[in-house]
């Protein structure tokens, strides 16, 4: 599983123009599923992303995770980020997995992220055709492959 995180001011998802969810200060994360991918490789990244210490401490040092501040979390799946450019200019995404993995796994994450925090995860819709806004904070951006975990 391959994530973005986005340390955002605020952040929102909307389908045909209607807003089905939005967060403030906190993280904005982009969720891609990878054949492959296990509810262990979930449960890593749910870790990683509760702790992340990209938040400012009282001293202006990053030093705080999203739970440290009580931030919220906005999760969206995003299959492009399995992408694969070596050859061509046209992507592949034949490593993205299929729904039948990839839709629980990012409901997992989604879940298991929500317990972790003590408060709900806002999502996005599996497959539909979003738009996503945010202000990025810092600009801070992370990005973890649960493969590289090791």
């Amino acid at each position: 599983m391959r994530l973005v995180i986005q340390r955002v001011a605020e952040a929102s998802v909307a389908i045909d123009g209607q807003t089905v969810s939005s967060v403030g200060k906190g993280l904005l994360v982009l969720v891609g599923v990878e054949q492959g991918d296990t509810e262990a490789d979930c449960l890593w990244l749910v870790g990683k992303t509760a702790q992340m210490r990209i938040f400012d401490d009282e001293g202006g040092v990053m030093n705080l995770s999203v739970k440290d501040i009580g931030g919220e979390v906005l999760a969206v799946s995003q299959f492009t980020l399995t992408a694969s450019t070596k050859k061509g200019n046209r992507p592949s995404y034949i490593r993205a997995a299929g729904h039948d993995t990839a839709i629980p796994l990012y409901e997992k994450y989604c879940e298991e992220l929500s317990a972790a925090l003590g408060r709900e995860v806002g999502r996005g819709i599996f497959g539909a055709d979003m738009k996503v806004s945010l202000v990025n904070d810092g600009p801070v951006t992370i990005i973890i492959d649960s493969r590289l975990k090791e």
